[in-house]
């Protein structure tokens, strides 16, 4: 082939490492999850101390281990209560006394309205009125002004208004009373603030949410008081009024509408004492590492209490900072192991992160899955006395993490997660080695069953399966414990049978959201998308029928080859469907669907004709993720052609650059590249050379064995020799047997055919029509057609929508 000048076994591959970023990321998640285990796992493995109630006589002395503080809990309360007792009261100060000179106002407002409606005298009737109508609209509107004003309805005040007219001057000097008594303040509860106000009070203007700190609390009026210094002011101002009914109207009216305007704020009071009591740092005693903590033989006290319980906390504390961070150390040296000799590499080439993270995530769910379960178990049978919780162990569902790891990731990352899962689970439920048996074989058969899944029932038998197997097992740790002639055999053996069935159940249930949560494209969703009645698929029959076909022809080729270079053949093969659905936005830009028509890019400038042949790579990239057809085969589509060169169009450009007098060199070659990036896997490398193998193949105009192979063969090292293949996985191994694939696949399209003898035809002698034109004869049938094959052949175009 011409590609013979490296190793057999080189690896077109520009980048042999993982990147030191990717490598980071493995750690850290492998880390991280032994991590989480250890804190899960940790509390189970260890022995909790004795709990003392009071009255316990303790059987031995016991020490301190090491010094440590103890809270001394009277002292932290006493300094507690005085703080608290410290805060002053809050009182809301509202010296505007609820906007009450705003409601006067308004009040004079409506009596004097009132009164400029009534025009006739007083006492007398006006007419068409009577007095009882007179009487009502009165009453209306004293109920009216007093609401306005806030009090009681006052019939002596409300006549007394009446007789001063509403008056400006009762309005003026009402509010002045009332204002200088405001503002020395009138409080709602004075036993109350005598009581809260020893040592004084915080009065809280309500407009501004300023405090003043007042320590005498005798300079406020009560409401009696209030009253009474209103009053005696009105008298003291009654001289320089018009009238004493003035004068009376004015104090009159201000002493009905005075009400408080400092009142206790309780909620706010409670606050700052609550806060004040949570400022106060507890108070500790030191006790000695050696000291006596409780003698043998004596009685447990409230005192000795504190003292061991803070000691037992302290013990806690030190063994999680030797315990949990050697559990951690243990499984991250497993898991590393692991890792190190490649038994956590998935079996497809997508290798990254996020096979690490599957593993690490269903491997703390599966975990939680199996705490969980073994705390139903045992509630579940301490409600029932016919079996203990020992026997629903069985029906844990362990196997259904390594059955899943087995669908996304392969058989042997499934077999090391059994492993991992089997020691854990066997931790969690005691330690024995019956059960890591029973979870590793259950697991290892799980993942079996699944391995080359290409059905959801498959995963519903594969766990009926495995409920069979659990049976046999729990028969034979039934045996081994020798209680196998006990009743709760026949619990065990259902529980273990439910197990499996439960792991497939699982199974089924996570794929999809799996799927959607990793952006995973198991063989089930490849089967499914591999439909050629997909809608996308089905518009591209109908919007590029030539693409179409080509698509079609492509997954042919790239499904054999798969096969010999260990490939995913499905993977590739769907790949092929979509690798150019791109193409539906702008069908007749690309010769095979042109049909023999126009072809477009004769108006178009070169450049203008490559951005439209590049596009269709972004475009099909964004129908395959509008359509959610995997990541897998995103990467495909956005890498089929690399950063190939458009070179007929980029010759053209050269070509029309020099007949234009510019030099050839103005046109850049990057202009005229796709944008990559190039292939990353076997399947994306296997896609490229079939794509391009079967474009050019259209080309030959009497195909060949020996043609078909030598196209092949320049297809094949054209991609090499342009780097297109540097970043996959593909070896020259590999493009032997790609080559041959094709040859094969292509032979048998473009395979000759016998060419079968045609019947002579006699032709007549042409007769002259009118003016001795022969255009304007008509046709002559042959003499021995018969009418009857003349409506039988129209029947049969009729048929088939061809008349």
């Amino acid at each position: 082939m011409g590609l013979r000048r490296k190793a057999e076994k080189e690896p077109y591959s520009g980048s042999g490492a993982k990147s030191p970023d990717l490598e980071r990321r493995n750690w850290f998640i492998l880390f991280s999850v032994s991590v989480v285990i250890s804190i899960l796992l940790f509390p189970h493995a260890l022995t909790s101390p004795r709990v003392y109630a009071p009255g316990d006589v303790v059987e031995r002395d016991i020490k301190a281990a090491q010094e440590f503080l103890v809270e001394d809990p009277d002292l932290t309360e006493k300094s507690r209560q005085e703080a608290s007792r410290a805060v002053l009261p809050v009182f809301d100060f509202d010296p505007e006394g609820t906007n009450v000179v705003s409601r006067i106002k308004e009040s004079f407002r409506l009596g004097r309205e009132y009164l400029s409606k009534q025009v006739a005298p007083a006492g007398v009737v006006e007419p068409g009125k009577t007095k009882d109508v007179q009487g009502a609209s009165r009453d209306l509107f004293r109920g009216e002004l007093f609401e306005t004003l806030g009090v009681p309805e006052d019939e002596k005040l409300f006549n007394l208004l009446v007789k001063t007219g509403f008056s400006a001057e009762v309005e003026e000097t009402a509010a002045l009373l009332l204002v200088n008594c405001l503002r020395t303040g009138v409080v709602a509860d004075e036993p109350l603030l005598k009581t809260e106000g020893v040592k004084g009070i915080l009065l809280r203007d309500i407009r501004n949410e300023k405090e003043t700190k007042n320590l005498e609390t005798n300079v406020f009026f009560n409401v009696n008081s209030a009253k009474t210094f209103v009053r005696e002011q009105g008298k003291k101002i009654a001289r320089s009024l018009s009238s004493s009914d003035v004068a009376e109207a004015s104090y009159g009216l201000a002493a009905a509408v005075l009400q408080p305007n400092i009142t206790f704020n309780k909620r706010e009071t409670e606050l700052r004492r609550d806060q004040a009591r949570k400022d106060v740092k507890p108070f500790y005693f030191i006790v000695k590492k050696g000291e006596m903590l409780v003698r043998e033989g004596e009685r447990i006290t409230a005192e000795h209490l504190v003292r061991l319980n803070e000691h037992n906390k302290i013990l806690k504390r030190k063994e999680m900072l030797t315990g949990a961070p050697a559990m951690a150390l243990l499984i991250s040296l497993l898991l590393s192991s692991l890792y190190l000799v490649g038994l956590l590499k998935s079996k497809f080439s997508r290798a990254g992160a996020t096979d690490l993270l599957l593993f690490a995530v269903t491997l703390v769910c599966l975990f939680l899955v199996i705490m969980a379960a073994g705390f139903v178990a045992d509630e579940v049978a301490r409600g029932i006395s016919l079996f203990t919780s020992r026997a629903l162990i069985f029906a844990m569902p362990v196997a259904s993490g390594a059955m899943v790891i087995a669908v996304f990731n392969g058989m042997k990352v499934a077999a090391s997660f059994s492993l991992i899962a089997s020691i854990l689970s066997a931790l969690v439920i005691g330690g024995r080695v019956e059960w890591f048996i029973y979870f590793f074989i259950s697991s290892l058969m799980s993942a079996y069953g699944v391995k080359d899944c290409r059905e959801r029932v498959i995963i519903i038998k594969t766990g009926l399966k495995v409920g069979g197997i659990n049976v046999v097992m729990a028969l034979a740790i039934q045996a081994l414990d020798g209680t196998i002639s006990s009743p709760e055999t026949a619990v065990v053996c259902a529980s273990g049978f439910v197990g499996g069935i439960l792991v497939g159940i699982i199974t089924t249930g996570l794929l999809p959201l799996i799927e959607m949560t990793f952006g995973y494209t198991t063989d089930i969703k490849l089967l499914e998308q591999a439909n050629l009645d997909q809608p996308l698929l089905r518009e591209l029959m109908v919007q590029a029928p030539g693409t179409y076909h080509h698509s079609v022809i492509v997954s042919t080729m790239v499904e054999a080859a798969a096969k010999g270079i260990k490939a995913n053949p499905l993977m590739a093969k769907v790949a092929a469907y979509y690798h150019d659905i791109g193409k539906v936005k702008k069908p007749m830009y690309f010769v095979e669907n042109q049909m023999g028509g126009d072809n477009k890019h004769e108006r178009l400038a070169p450049s203008m004709s490559s951005l439209i042949l590049i596009s269709h790579v972004k475009e099909g990239v964004e129908l395959a993720k509008k359509y959610r057809l995997g990541r897998e085969i995103c990467d495909i589509i956005r890498q089929h052609h690399g950063t190939n060169l458009i070179s007929f169009f980029y010759e053209r450009a050269k070509e029309q650059a020099e007949k234009k007098g510019d030099k050839a060199g103005k046109v850049k070659e990057q202009d005229f590249r796709y944008p990559g990036p190039k292939p990353q896997t076997k399947e994306a490398g296997l896609v490229m050379l079939a794509d391009a193998a079967e474009a050019a193949s259209r080309t030959i105009s009497e195909p060949s064995v020996a043609r078909i192979q030598g196209l092949v063969q320049k297809i094949i090292n054209k991609a090499f020799s342009d780097g297109q293949l540097d970043e996959c996985e593909l070896t020259l191994k590999d493009l032997n047997e790609i080559a041959r694939s094709f040859n094969k696949t292509l032979g048998g399209i473009f395979h000759q055919r016998i060419e079968y003898p045609q019947p002579v035809l006699k032709i007549a002698p042409v007769k002259r029509g009118a003016g001795g034109n022969p255009d304007t004869v008509q046709a002559e049938e042959p003499k021995g057609k018969r009418r009857e094959d003349k409506d039988e052949n129209g029947d049969t175009l009729k048929r088939l929508g061809l008349s």
